[in-house]
């Protein structure tokens, strides 16, 4: 069967789309179904997607394509619809360099079904819904009225109360209100409405974008989060002036960005504002000390609601369509943060919020829930699944919110991660949901031949894959550890498990690893543990595991869509298991990890020793890698450049300081302080001054792991930023240009090896260019959906000969430094390159990643494409490798 998976849109939360999109491309079972990638654009034109696009980092790394941006006079990302030239032809010279450009009508002729990973206007408010019904297309999830319904915040509420359902008070205006109405008058209702502290938020928009959490007291607060939810922005002249060009550049990029800002283009006074430049010459020119500029976003909001703030519990849960047609909700799962907002950072980048499943409160008051999300859906009229937030107080009063009728589709969301608790990985929940909405399209459509042509042949599929002894190849996914790294270890098992699971090639199964420096342990987790939320969540599920009865209960319910769809295996406790007992149960193993034990060659050695495959580099390249100083003491004697560097010693920091610090010092400000052994970006700082310095020790030296309000602000931690505690770290001085270079990049490159006639040999990829934000690349831009840029390949020149010159030197440099450091399998190296004039190049190592970051959208796979791999191939070339090494080393 055809699956169109339609993702991207016009909508602000596009990224988590795409994002979501890719997940259901890479998780649909390969045994039955074809995916074929539908990106709708910034100008909701179809595209069939030339899939070395999907894995991306985010839309903005391909989309507009870089032949489409003329240089631009300040570093800042962009959407094609900053593009003015674009809307002469609704973008469509944009959307060929992309793939085939789709008219409706001929949707029919390339998709049997349509997968729905759209958000927000023309995606989940009924609006495709009827466009496909139109086309004949079955498609996902809930039909046209219902769709409608689940999109607007401020109805909803209005039909819930009117149901008699617990509602917050709530308070509504329109834009036209707002912005031509009485201001004073709005707010003088605000406060006799709510008392102490109010939701502000669009209510159209989802991924908590444009929401505001405000006190009641003050106009200001009030006008700025009102604002915020119309994508309306004041900008005063002082609040300009007293930026330097960093922060001017910092400040126009978040007001350009559709989930943080306003998004471009924007409207000042009827004058539409396209592009970021235009928005520096405006504010330089306009902006004097006795004004302001107010901006509109282009893409705006018509209704502003205000809502009571309720101080409880927050969940969320999906309910969905059982086997017999009745609605079942899944154990609700209850999000836990600080006092912050749940905003876009904390519900999608790994380790800043948590999600318990089920929530921890008494049974009784877990089957409330669930009966009320029941209600609900069944009020709204909602087909195939819904997912449903709420909060409970502590009067233990239930108030529902924001259904949603598409739910985000991340790799750990609560969609899959629910569907994980009665025993569906992603792949048998994916296909669950398919089967579901053919099911709900023949029930609901007047005429249903196709429908029910498709639902007979899937289900005959379903029955004859029951039915047939599996002889796939077991892989034991390694996951986890206990470095800084261990929640990106997290994502890339996930990642790589998700792949294999969906194969008609691999088994695989999640084993986490947890520990120290002096022990590490094995275990088998069920796939429900492995989708918790981060690795703090699973270890603390491994080492204090406890059914709750609800889960039982719930599956129980579920019976008949886990007997078709998934099995009872799913469902096990996790386990403690021994290498040898692992070499019984699998065939190979795939390393996850980041840090240690599994870069360092720990794992490695218990592996050699049981003759298990497993993939990347063998013992000894590992033990030099893990350790950035020693590969780049290694690389610095064999003729490689690297940056001026020393390790400094707790101990030696503190019997002699002043030494230590003049020793650094004449390396010279500025310097990049990080640990030795660590990645990810995990306490990277740019060192500007001896203070900075004296900081950064004073962290990584610190006598308690925890950290002090007063050391987190002196170190400028992001809220909830891990910073590790460590024995040494490593100094380096801060690459720049120089006086020669004609051009400077930052750039990541990954190779991959093969043996031919027992000889190892190296394939490089094209390096990819990073680009941060700031002064160093952060997690968010590394991890976080739609954040960060990578060009893949890098631009080192303008004119294609000198391109492919200038690459071909990079890449040779880069493997001469794999070959010197041992490396086997694969492997990715960061690195500074100078063009210099003629065409000559220098390129300075940073480090070498011999298990490098396997997440979703990771750089890697934008350079393996390029060299005709998917990354389910990419994956499957590396663990051949290993299986190959495994056997030539037992013959030798």
């Amino acid at each position: 069967m055809k699956v169109g998976i339609f993702f991207g849109g016009i909508s602000r939360e596009r990224e988590v789309s795409f994002a979501g999109g890719r997940t259901v491309y890479d998780n649909l079972d390969k045994t039955l179904f074809e995916a074929v990638p539908i990106f709708v654009d910034s100008f909701n034109n179809f595209i069939l997607l030339d899939w070395h696009f999907i894995y991306k980092g985010s839309i903005r790394d391909f989309y507009p394509p870089v032949s489409a941006l003329k240089s631009a006079k300040y570093p800042v990302q962009i959407y094609a619809e900053s593009i003015k030239s674009a809307y002469q032809d609704n973008g469509l010279s944009l959307a060929v360099k992309l793939g085939k450009v789709i008219k409706p009508d001929e949707l029919k002729g390339l998709i049997d079904f349509a997968f729905l990973a759209l958000h927000g206007n023309f995606g989940e408010d009924g609006t495709i819904q009827g466009l496909l019904e139109w086309m004949r297309i079955p498609y996902s999830g809930s039909g046209i009225m219902p769709s409608a319904l689940g999109m607007n915040k401020r109805l909803q509420k209005s039909l819930m109360k009117e149901a008699g359902m617990h509602v917050p008070a709530t308070f509504s205006f329109s834009k036209q209100e707002w912005l031509h109405g009485n201001r004073k008058k709005l707010f003088a209702s605000v406060r006799a409405l709510f008392n102490n502290q109010c939701v502000v938020k669009p209510a159209n928009q989802g991924s908590s974008v444009g929401v505001s959490v405000i006190a009641t007291e003050r106009f200001a607060d009030f006008e700025k989060a009102v604002n915020k939810s119309f994508f309306i922005q004041e900008v005063g002249a002082a609040e300009w002036e007293k930026l330097n060009r960093e922060e001017k550049i910092s400040f126009v990029q978040k007001l350009s960005d559709v989930k943080e800002g306003i998004g471009l283009p924007c409207l000042v006074n009827d004058q539409m504002i396209y592009h970021p430049d235009e928005l520096f010459t405006l504010f330089d020119k306009q902006l004097t000390a006795a004004n302001k500029i107010t901006l509109e976003g282009y893409y705006s909001e018509t209704e502003c609601l205000i809502e009571d703030f309720i101080e409880g519990r927050e969940f969320s849960c999906i309910v969905v369509r059982n086997t017999d047609g009745t609605p079942v909700a899944l154990p609700p799962t209850e999000i836990v943060k600080g006092k912050e907002v749940f905003d876009y950072r904390s519900k999608y980048l790994p380790g800043l919020s948590r999600k318990i499943t089920p929530i921890d409160l008494p049974v009784a008051d877990i089957e409330r829930i669930r009966k009320a999300c029941v209600q609900l859906f069944g009020y709204f009229g909602f087909h195939v699944y819904a997912r449903i937030d709420g909060f409970i107080n502590k009067e233990g009063k239930l108030f529902l919110n924001d259904p949603n009728t598409t739910s985000g589709m991340m790799p750990s969301s609560f969609f899959f991660h629910q569907a994980a608790e009665i025993g569906l990985n992603p792949s048998q929940f994916l296909t669950y949901i398919i089967r579901t909405s053919l099911a709900e399209r023949v029930a609901s459509l007047s005429t249903h031949v196709h429908e029910q042509a498709l639902l007979r042949q899937l289900d005959a599929k379903l029955l004859a894959g029951k039915n047939k002894k599996s002889s796939k190849k077991r892989v034991a996914v390694f996951m986890g550890g206990y470095s800084t790294e261990r929640h990106i270890s997290v994502e890339s098992g996930r990642n790589i498990y998700e792949k294999l699971a969906s194969s008609a090639k691999y088994a695989p199964f999640p084993v986490f690893v947890t520990g120290n420096d002096a022990k590490h342990e094995l275990y088998l987790i069920p796939v429900n543990i492995m989708l918790k939320d981060n690795a703090d969540d699973i270890r603390e599920k491994v080492m204090h595991f406890k059914r709750s009865p609800v889960i039982d209960k719930i599956a129980k319910e579920c019976k008949g869509i886990l007997q078709q769809f998934g099995n009872d295996a799913a469902l096990s406790a996790p386990k403690k298991i021994t290498y040898a007992e692992l070499a019984k149960l699998t065939d190979a193993v795939f390393i996850a990890l980041h840090g240690r034990p599994g870069e360092d060659g720990t794992v490695q050695k218990e592996l050699n020793r049981l003759r298990i495959p497993y993939n990347g580099s063998g013992v000894a390249s590992s033990q030099i890698t893990i350790n950035k100083y020693d590969t780049n003491e290694l690389l610095k004697q064999k003729g490689f450049l690297v940056a001026d560097h020393m390790l400094v010693h707790e101990d030696k920091w503190k019997q002699q300081r002043a030494k230590v610090i003049e020793a650094i010092e004449k390396i010279g400000y500025p310097l990049i302080a990080k640990p030795a052994d660590d990645g990810c970006s995990s306490a990277v700082k740019k060192i500007k001054t001896r203070e900075d310095l004296i900081n950064y020790a004073d962290g990584v030296f610190r006598s308690s792991l925890a950290i002090s309000p007063q050391l987190a602000a002196r170190l400028k931690l992001k809220p909830k930023e891990e910073f590790p505690k460590k024995s040494y770290f490593l100094i380096e001085r801060f690459v720049e240009k120089g006086n020669k270079a004609i051009h400077f990049l930052e750039v990541t490159g990954g190779m991959l090896t093969h043996y031919q006639n027992n000889q190892l040999l190296f394939e490089t990829f094209e390096p990819s260019e990073t680009l941060a934000e700031g002064e160093v690349l952060s997690l968010e831009e590394k991890f976080l959906a739609g954040q960060g840029q990578n060009i893949t390949p890098a631009r080192y020149a303008k004119t294609p000969a000198a391109q492919k010159l200038i690459s071909k030197q990079v890449q040779q440099t880069l493997m001469k430094g794999a070959k010197v450091l041992g490396v086997e399998g694969y492997c990715r190296i960061d690195a500074f390159v100078r063009v210099m004039p003629k065409n000559k190049v220098e390129v300075v190592f940073i480090e070498v990643n011999s298990l490098p970051g396997m997440t979703p959208a990771t750089a890697i796979f934008h350079q393996c494409a390029l060299n005709g791999y998917k990354p389910y191939e990419f994956i499957d070339r590396i663990l051949e490798f290993g299986t190959a090494r495994t056997r030539k080393n037992k013959v030798s």
